[in-house]
């Protein structure tokens, strides 16, 4: 029978969306919390997978993240800016909303997935408040 299990990591993180006409395209940082949700058939002991094999999976990604500003390679201000004032920076090459960071998310969980998974479906909510959030899901 498909179970889901989820496992729940949080990181600090700045970012800016300079097309945004609001409040967003200034400097600014969220408390991030993500949950990964791992759907799949459960081993013979009844487990998807161990939550510290997750853990581990998930960490890595997650410590990179944290405490870094995510710089959209398209923002040119910013991108001189860290150029000549280095800092911990993560540059991607989209949009730094939620969905995109969600959909980033995912794609490394799938890519850090071990070579015996009997994971069918990766999901991962990013909340960038306690409010609001993004889903984005992919099969293995």
């Amino acid at each position: 029978m498909r179970t889901a299990i989820s496992k729940q990591f949080r990181w600090e993180m700045g970012h800016r969306l300079p097309f945004h006409d609001g409040l967003c395209k200034n400097i600014h940082g969220h408390s991030y919390e993500a949950h990964v949700i791992l759907i799949g058939e459960p081993d013979a002991h009844g487990m998807v997978m161990d939550y510290f094999d997750v853990k581990t999976m998930m960490q890595p990604i997650i410590d990179e993240l944290d405490h870094c500003f995510l710089l959209d390679d398209g923002d040119d201000v910013l991108a001189q800016f860290f150029h000549d004032h280095p800092m911990k920076v993560v540059r991607v090459s989209f949009p730094t909303t939620a969905e995109n960071i969600a959909r980033y998310l995912v794609d490394r969980a799938v890519a850090a997935l071990p070579a015996n998974h009997r994971i069918d479906i990766v999901r991962i909510r990013v909340y960038e408040t306690e409010k609001t959030y993004a889903e984005v899901e992919r099969t293995p």
